[in-house]
């Protein structure tokens, strides 16, 4: 009996934070609107464009997504480039992360916009 109210207490604790989670994203993420082609294509804001080799995309539950399984869908998405301007991170927004406002959709708003990674909150000046 004992062994059981412990296993039970256990897995609440574990499972009660994992619930109130937020993820945080990083200050050079920008926000935009990807429609998923035929891999490694995709159409960012209209604009073709292709994901980086070994590029990483989340679901709303954070677990890795194979791009293979969105072709033809339009997802608003968080997402940052690599060093040859192919995308590198992207993470398809829950319905909460969208109504977080105001987010950049380019880098001349993130270079003028203030952000507070500790409560991923942007401030426009």
């Amino acid at each position: 009996m004992y062994r059981c109210l412990i296993a039970l207490a256990a897995s609440a604790a574990i499972a009660v934070p994992a619930l109130a989670q937020t993820r945080s994203f990083p200050q050079n993420a920008l926000r935009g609107t990807l429609v998923f082609g035929s891999p490694p294509v995709v159409a960012l804001n209209g604009n073709a464009t292709r994901l980086a080799p070994g590029a990483r995309i989340r679901g709303t539950n954070n677990m890795l997504v194979m791009s293979g399984e969105l072709v033809d869908l339009k997802i608003v998405v968080n997402y940052t480039y690599d060093t040859s301007g192919y995308l590198r991170d992207v993470w398809i927004l829950t319905d909460d992360e969208i109504k977080v406002r105001p987010w950049p959709t380019n880098l001349e708003q993130a270079q003028a916009w203030s952000f507070d990674p500790a409560t991923q909150v942007w401030t426009k000046p």
